[in-house]
């Protein structure tokens, strides 16, 4: 009970304000929709700029750990996928649902609850699985999606991969880490910069989580349940329970350090975010299944993130 008011409260608390002041009409749609742009278009890419550009390649990207947290996330996909070919959906619409079951909230809701349940020298795996999250990811999602398209098409594979390529790396959350890669590297080989451009960049890192998380509120307001009921039911049981049982297994089986273990695992039980949603909206398909999935089981989350900081050490 502890772990659910003294960390997952309160950032649910910043989710549900922006759900509360859209819903008595304090806040427009438009005004939430600028809102998110600003925070997943500037103010996020700056943060993963930053954490990417500062992050200790040679020691914090532990291979069992990201091992163990994307092998749940994939085995996710497939489960989505799979059932979603199960319920008759048509095979776009079951690419866009294994999508929702594989991109978890890492960002969004892994690092505040990690950084509020461990403090902040706990969020380096974090950072290590969030600098591939989104580039491996889109990338495998987008060249599924894509390669699935272009079937009957008589398309060639260089082309349809020119496509998928073009699409993530016109992502702004891509470009935020892909920078932060670049600045590693350049510090790495000795570039100094001034305090000022810290400070500067720090301060468009703070503003990062609290406006997406209030936006995220202002936009699960629009998007009630409704239909596709077995769909979001098999993607909400990918999310929440397949994916973490799956890495804290493998996290178990590798002997994972209790920092790792806990960075992986805790990521890996976070709900859908809006970015699955973003997909689906992409290429037109399954948009109901992943908005009514983002709003379910991010309330559901509620509750298994708090049995997972109850099971972890």
């Amino acid at each position: 009970m502890t772990a659910l008011f003294d960390v997952v409260l309160p950032v649910f608390l910043v989710i549900g304000f922006g759900y509360v002041v859209a819903w008595r009409g304090l806040f427009s749609e438009a005004a939430v929709d600028g809102v998110m742009r600003f925070a997943q278009n500037f103010a996020v890419p700056v943060l993963l700029f930053q954490s990417v550009a500062r992050l200790d390649l040679s020691a914090d990207f532990d291979i069992p750990m990201l091992f163990a947290f994307y092998a749940g996330a994939f085995a996710s996909f497939g489960l989505g996928v799979f059932g979603a070919r199960w319920l008759g959906r048509p095979p776009e619409d079951a690419v866009a649902i294994g999508f929702i079951c594989l991109f978890s909230n890492s960002l969004l809701l892994g690092v505040p609850i990690t950084e509020r349940a461990y403090g902040p020298d706990a969020l380096a795996g974090n950072w290590a699985i969030i600098s591939i999250h989104s580039p491996m990811l889109y990338t495998f999602g987008i060249t599924v999606m894509e390669f699935t398209r272009a079937r009957g098409q008589n398309l060639s594979v260089g082309r349809v991969a020119l496509r998928a390529l073009t699409g993530v790396l016109q992502t702004p959350l891509v470009i935020g880490i892909l920078c932060g890669l670049a600045m590693n590297f350049a510090l790495q080989a000795g570039l100094v910069l001034p305090g000022g451009f810290w400070d500067g960049v720090g301060m468009m890192s703070r503003a990062a989580l609290p406006t997406a998380l209030f936006a995220l509120g202002g936009i699960l307001y629009r998007y009630k349940p409704e239909g596709d009921s077995r769909a979001i039911a098999i993607c909400c049981f990918a999310g929440l329970i397949l994916h973490p049982m799956v890495t804290f297994g493998l996290g178990k089986l590798f002997s994972l350090d209790i920092a790792a273990m806990r960075s992986a695992v805790l990521t890996a039980s976070m709900a859908p975010g809006v970015n699955a949603y973003l997909f689906a909206s992409i290429y037109g398909v399954a948009k109901r299944v992943a908005a009514s999935t983002v709003l379910v089981a991010t309330a559901l989350s509620i509750l298994t993130i708090s049995v997972w900081l109850a099971i972890l050490p």
